[in-house]
């Protein structure tokens, strides 16, 4: 049994979905943001079903972003399962948040964000206000079986987050998704920092791009996705996503035409109303298709005297 909660949340992208699969085991996957509202709708939703929070026995994240992470110490006889990056989060590890602000400083000095525009870093943590506040009690990494639901298997999925995780059950052929593959819209490959500073920034479109790949290898005819209506047509739509990725990048690559761009100066130029809105999301965006273009050897990247990385066509 797989039962669909639609869980409010506070953000743009609407309705967030959790998943209540029945197996030997009793599992929420996800658990919407931590607000009053999304928690009713747990109880709600539950109660259709016939169940309570304290019946919950296992919660598994997809990934550790507020609207799928919020509520998931809100079971009390619960354990909770997910990718280790979860942790950096859940804990509020001091050392990483230190890291959080420190990474994305050195990053929006790349991208040439103006000086006036740097204080947004300090902004960026709020959203862990809306996350729970408890560690895992589990690690899930590549290819494990989830305690209780025979054949449903963890796939590292990163791209939209770094701690992405799918769950492939080859004998149903489903997946229970996170924001891999969504119904209406593409997912935004977000720029986050990696574990830690000695280790490269997450090269996120790729990784996304990669990821979505390993649907086309796999007989998947259902996704239950973290947003919408589940997902069916699984290859078609991920060949529409990938196609409609390199056109982005292909109109990128045309505004390179008059010479060397940063990063921040293409994103004002493709988002020109919403980067004063959202200049972190329409940042990664840009920065994802500049990783995609250099990957394919179409354009070089130089840095300046002020540390600004500069790209041209090659």
């Amino acid at each position: 049994m797989i039962q669909q909660l639609t869980i409010p949340t506070p953000y743009a992208v609407g309705d967030v979905n959790a998943f209540l699969v029945k197996g030997d085991t009793l599992s929420l996957f996800d658990a919407g943001p931590r607000t009053p509202e999304a928690l009713e709708a747990i109880k709600a939703g539950l109660n259709d079903s016939g169940y309570s929070l304290e019946d919950i026995e296992q919660v598994i994240l997809t990934h550790h972003h507020p609207d799928h992470s919020g509520w998931a110490d809100g079971f009390p006889n619960a354990e909770l399962y997910g990718h280790e990056y979860n942790n950096l989060w859940l804990t509020r590890d001091p050392d990483f948040i230190k890291f959080h602000d420190e990474f994305y400083m050195d990053r929006f000095i790349e991208q040439g964000v103006p000086e006036k525009a740097l204080g947004i870093v300090g902004k960026m943590k709020r959203a862990a206000d809306l996350m729970a506040h408890r560690p895992l009690d589990h690690i899930l990494m590549e290819g494990d079986e989830i305690p209780g639901h025979p054949g449903w298997i963890a796939l590292e999925t990163l791209g939209h987050a770094q701690s992405h995780l799918s769950f492939w059950n080859s004998k149903r052929s489903e997946l229970i998704g996170g924001d891999l593959l969504l119904e209406k819209v593409s997912s935004n490959p977000l720029v986050e920092p990696p574990k830690g500073p000695d280790d490269p920034r997450p090269k996120t479109m790729l990784q996304y791009n990669a990821s979505l790949k390993r649907l086309l290898d796999l007989p998947v005819e259902k996704v239950f996705s973290g947003h919408g209506m589940p997902v069916t047509g699984v290859h078609e739509l991920v060949e529409k996503r990938l196609q409609k990725q390199h056109e982005r990048a292909m109109k990128v690559y045309d505004m390179l035409s008059p010479g060397p761009r940063s990063v921040f100066e293409l994103t004002v130029q493709l988002f020109p109303a919403a980067y004063k809105r959202e200049l972190g999301l329409t940042l990664s965006e840009t920065l994802g298709q500049m990783d995609y273009l250099l990957e394919l050897g179409k354009v070089i990247r130089k840095t300046d005297e002020q540390g600004i990385h500069r790209y041209e066509k090659s």
